[in-house]
């Protein structure tokens, strides 16, 4: 009993000192890392912007934007460039790792972070602008737009010194492009790191000014990594030309295959989704809408081959409509290297699709050569056939004979004997909906004189 006591006790005293002793807050010395790799897209800067207010919601006290893009639109770049300006919680871009760019839209976006690092081998600029899907500007709306992003990164830089507004403007005026060496040398970086550690150890205890006012970074800082969330990856991976494109085929060939079978619903659901989801990665992407049409030329040929009596010549011309015309919709003159779909990739759903309609032609052929099993022509093929009787058939009463699985009324032959159930009738003649029979084995002679 002494010895539950002590224990109590002892358990008393250490919860008292758990009480008493500070607790660091949340997000105290926290560093959020965000990744942001590949061209701007809107599921990005979704991410970008949740993950800014769940650091302002934590009490976080730093964000670090691991950065590596060959740029974007102009209006998704002002959209992330606006949201880290008004973000309460410092931030740091970091165009990272080895081998990474901060092209185009990527370098006024460097240049909008609180602090702005690069990792060795690395490069930033190039930043002329370009359209919403990245296509080429107009004479006078490039004039524009650049005038308007040199007084963006004018802005921005003014605080490096005269020459990293300098060769701010040149990335966007000359699409001049710089190393890490080159852009720390001008002061359009502040750090050269190799590894985020480093740049943490840098950042620890370095003041700056937000929007919340000026913010000091604690000592210690702690590298915490924050996730898409489904929807940011689903919707991100809708982004990449080859998804898109291996869900257009299977929406359009699911389609098909509800039009030639209507009651199929899950191939409905299948088809709409599909497309639904490809519609929404191409409003993403820089595409030519004149291969989508042949892609649904495509589709039609291999739908007409079915019915039409070609014996594969749509499939063939449908396959190289399809090629075409996957080739011609994603890889646009103005298509950045990531958005273009693969070409293995495109040829190899074509013959499959091409496979599978020569599959579907071969089977509708051999459906052709069979013997009707329907309507009159099902009746001469019936006499001279075997059944088997369910019922008794007498001269006076009609019975029911199983043929080929179907239930027949079943009547006897002139002359005939009796037929007991179960046992085996040949068919003589058909009369309407009715057999005329008689027991299998009987002599000819039984039974001559039915009409048939």
């Amino acid at each position: 009993m002494r010895k539950i006591r002590w224990l109590i006790l002892a358990l008393l005293v250490v919860l008292l000192v758990v009480a008493v002793l500070p607790v660091r807050a949340r997000g105290e010395g926290t560093a959020l890392v965000l990744h942001l790799e590949g061209p701007l897209t809107p599921p990005m800067a979704q991410y970008l912007e949740r993950g800014l207010r769940i650091a302002n919601e934590q009490g976080d006290s730093l964000v670090v934007l691991v950065l590596d893009t060959p740029g974007g639109g102009i209006d998704l770049m002002e959209r992330m460039v606006q949201d880290i300006r008004n973000s309460p919680v410092p931030v740091v871009v970091y165009v990272a790792p080895r081998g990474a760019m901060a092209g185009s839209a990527g370098t006024v976006i460097t240049l909008a972070g609180h602090w702005a690092a690069m990792a060795p081998e690395t490069a930033i600029g190039a930043a002329s602008p370009v359209g919403s899907q990245g296509e080429n500007l107009g004479s006078t709306l490039e004039t524009k737009a650049k005038e308007i992003l040199k007084a963006l990164v004018r802005s921005l830089a003014e605080r490096r010194g005269e020459q990293a507004v300098q060769a701010a403007e040149e990335t966007i005026e000359h699409a001049k492009a710089l190393s890490a060496q080159e852009a720390l040398g001008v002061g359009l970086v502040d750090y050269i790191e190799p590894a985020l550690d480093d740049l943490l150890k840098d950042l620890a205890g370095q003041s700056v000014v937000t929007s919340a006012g000026e913010v000091t970074l604690p000592a210690v800082l702690t590298a915490e990594e924050l996730q898409p969330s489904i929807g940011e990856s689903l919707f991100r991976e809708l982004t990449n030309p080859n998804v898109v494109f291996i869900l257009l085929g299977l929406g359009t060939q699911a389609l098909l295959i509800a039009l030639w079978h209507p009651a199929n619903w899950p191939a409905w659901f299948i088809g709409a989704v599909s497309l639904l989801l490809a519609a929404y990665g191409m409003s993403l992407l820089p595409v030519n809408l004149v291969g989508f049409a042949f892609m649904l030329l495509a589709f039609a040929m291999f739908a007409v081959d079915v019915k039409a009596s070609t014996h594969g010549a749509l499939t063939v011309a449908g396959t190289v409509a399809f090629v075409f015309g996957a080739l011609t919709l994603f890889n646009t003159p103005m298509a950045l290297p990531q958005q273009r779909v693969s070409v293995p990739l495109v040829v190899g759903v074509g013959l499959a699709a091409a496979a599978a309609s020569t599959a579907i032609v071969a089977l509708a052929l051999r459906a052709r050569s069979r013997p009707v099993q329907t309507g009159m022509e099902q009746t001469h093929t019936l006499v001279g056939g075997i059944g088997y009787a369910r019922t008794p058939i007498t001269r006076r009463q009609a019975g029911t004979v199983q043929v080929e699985g179907e239930l027949w009324t079943a009547v006897l032959a002139p002359g005939a004997a009796a037929v007991e159930p179960d046992q085996p009738v040949e068919i003589v003649a058909v009369k309407g909906i009715r057999l005329v029979v008689r027991p299998a084995g009987a002599p000819e002679s039984e039974g001559a004189g039915a009409e048939n």
